[in-house]
């Protein structure tokens, strides 16, 4: 069994697209029309045919409490891997991207916290 999809619930998929492709660096790989709303996903571009992340719209009632709770705790709703945090935090603070937590070396990982500008806190790590 492997992860297939993952979803990270969004205030808007136009704007979630840009940020996670233009600033993140993913790419994009469907955008299905679906009413009001898209079936849409973006990869890593090292593993185009492996996990996929839903930008999916935060449009369910319990949704938007659950996020600003995590918010308001600091709280990430979830956690992408690079190779160094202090270079992405580096290159990503250059594009203008707002840290709620600076690189923090915890002994067997370093991790920095950011925010996706979609309503989450998005955590960055490196194994030491």
């Amino acid at each position: 069994m492997k992860i297939h999809l993952s979803s990270v619930c969004v205030d808007d998929q136009d704007k979630a697209l840009r940020f996670y492709t233009d600033v993140l660096g993913f790419q994009k790989k469907h955008d299905i029309p679906l009413g009001e709303h898209r079936w849409l996903t973006v990869v890593s571009p090292d593993d185009p045919d492996g996990t996929e992340l839903v930008l999916e719209p935060d449009e369910h009632p319990a949704v938007k409490p659950y996020k600003e709770a995590l918010v308001k705790d600091g709280i990430p709703v979830t956690s992408f891997a690079v190779d160094d945090v202090h270079a992405e935090f580096t290159r990503l603070r250059g594009l203008g991207v707002r840290f709620t937590q600076e690189p923090v070396d915890m002994g067997t990982v370093t991790t920095a916290v950011l925010d996706d500008t979609c309503g989450n806190l998005i955590q960055i790590a490196h194994t030491n």
